[in-house]
């Protein structure tokens, strides 16, 4: 009896990867290099809103787990979702997407390997982000207690599930509208509340957040923050969510690309855009 999935395919979709990354150290570059920026940027202008406080003699706020620890969970969700349409983009511009399904691989065994790429160059950038705001910045990742495992749990999920749409999507369109992906997290990020509460947006804008798994995340550590207590059923119902939209992605995943083999599109994918 076949297993429904093979890991020794799934690690194989992995090994590529690991031999692309090890075999172009300028592919490994952007994973530290643009979370560095963004965590010294940040970090400096934390800096700096705290020495304002303190000088205008308010009271004091310290804006490093409140702006740098946002930033940083923001952060690993983008660098989960772009670790996921990286190697499937890797597959596409050296035209060897279209090679391994003339193989026996199962869409969900490419997909797991996808998943499980993603989470290795994740982990790469978050490293880099925890030492940068631990040691430079004196974040401490105690203040947000034991919220932050699920918490970024959660983020996790949600990078996984927009990361296999964004591939869903490139796949219907064509490469050439891989541009449509890039903007994603800007576009969420609004909604997600990743910088202020979800109450200072319009009705309509709320309405949206109460959607995104992201917003209840933040919310959540906001409260940590200000010691309150940790509002666990806000985890769990952005837990909930996350879960959601995986399995929705997955199903979108699966349908996309059986319209690609019903239609022969697959047979057609290149360069261009997909029509």
């Amino acid at each position: 009896m076949n297993p429904a999935m093979s890991l020794g395919r799934v690690g194989a979709i992995v090994l590529r990867q690991l031999y692309l990354l090890s075999g172009s150290p300028q592919r490994i570059l952007p994973m530290i290099a643009w979370v560095a920026i963004d965590i010294v940027l940040w970090g400096f202008i934390t800096r700096y809103l705290n020495s304002v406080t303190n000088a205008a003699g308010g009271s004091h706020f310290n804006f490093v787990p409140a702006l740098l620890g946002a930033v940083l969970l923001w952060d690993f969700l983008t660098r989960v979702m772009q670790g996921v349409t990286m190697a499937f983009f890797e597959d596409v511009w050296s035209r060897n997407f279209l090679n391994f399904f003339a193989t026996p691989l199962r869409t969900s065994e490419y997909l797991a390997g996808l998943v499980v790429t993603g989470i290795g160059t994740s982990l790469i950038g978050l490293v880099v982000m925890l030492g940068l705001a631990s040691l430079v910045f004196g974040l401490s990742f105690l203040t947000y207690g034991a919220v932050l495992i699920p918490a970024l749990m959660v983020l996790f999920v949600m990078g996984i599930a927009m990361g296999i749409a964004a591939t869903a999507i490139v796949l219907r369109l064509g490469p050439a509208s891989e541009w449509l992906i890039w903007p994603i997290p800007t576009m969420v990020a609004p909604f997600a509340g990743v910088f202020y509460p979800v109450s200072v947006l319009p009705g309509w804008m709320q309405a949206i957040s109460k959607a995104l798994p992201p917003s209840y995340v933040f919310e959540a550590m906001r409260a940590v923050v200000a010691r309150k207590p940790a509002p666990w059923d806000q985890i769990g119902i952005g837990a909930g969510l996350a879960v959601v939209y995986l399995g929705l992605a997955c199903l979108l995943f699966g349908a996309v690309y059986r319209h690609a083999i019903r239609t022969g599109l697959i047979a057609r994918y290149s360069a261009e855009t997909v029509s």
